[in-house]
């Protein structure tokens, strides 16, 4: 592996950035994970109400908005709970 290989390795890498305790910046708030049961009222920026027909644990749930039924992934951004 040459010079560019390493390079290229290195600059894929994503790693989280800690906070240090001195810092005058706020710490980047993580929020909680969502979780959905089956048969809850939801709603979805672009797809609107629906309810949670499937879930699987962590990774997604499956939402029937009426004439559609969409698997969302997890983190649930345009999901929301009602």
């Amino acid at each position: 592996m040459g010079a560019t290989g390493i390079l290229a390795v290195m600059t894929n890498m994503r790693m989280a950035k800690r906070h240090l305790p001195s810092s005058p910046f706020k710490a980047a708030v993580v929020p909680p994970a969502q979780s959905f049961v089956v048969g809850s009222r939801v709603t979805h920026d672009v797809y609107g109400l629906g309810r949670v027909t499937a879930v699987e644990d962590g990774i997604a749930v499956v939402v029937d908005f009426g004439a559609l039924l969409k698997r969302v992934v997890s983190p649930y951004t345009k999901l929301t709970g009602l």
